[in-house]
């Protein structure tokens, strides 16, 4: 028998992203994030992963800055963080190194509709790293 057994556990929806320590607002979801993969042979595999938030107009926040740059041809690279959360503390933090925008899809628009239009940014990255965060 197993005395106080501390069962934690994380809600989908206590979140944050950051693009180079900058918090990122208007994030509605991140799906497809992979803390590692490995081939066959042992070898590292980065799949991306995709960040579904809305559209903002401010042409000078730093998502829309990394997407204004990408639009040009190059492919500038960000760190991009996500932090699991717990109770208003981050647990446990993935960061993204040398990531880019490889793709950038809109959501339906509707004049039925009142739901706000999502960018769904598929994001590339040349590592991860994932960090346990502990209580200090």
């Amino acid at each position: 028998m197993v005395d106080n057994i501390n069962v934690d556990s994380l809600i989908a929806n206590e979140f944050a992203v950051e693009i180079n320590g900058e918090p990122m607002s208007g994030v509605f979801s991140v799906s497809g994030l992979v803390s590692f993969m490995l081939d066959s042979a042992g070898k590292r595999l980065y799949p991306s992963f995709s960040i579904a938030k809305m559209v903002q107009r401010d042409p000078n926040n730093a998502f829309n800055t990394w997407l204004q740059e990408s639009h040009k041809g190059d492919q500038p690279t960000r760190d991009i963080a996500i932090l699991a959360v717990d109770d208003g503390v981050p647990t446990r933090r993935w960061l993204a190194k040398g990531a880019y925008i490889k793709a950038v899809e809109y959501s339906r628009f509707d004049e039925a509709s009142f739901e706000m239009v999502a960018e769904i940014v598929e994001i590339a990255y040349e590592s991860m790293e994932e960090t346990f965060l502990i209580d200090s």
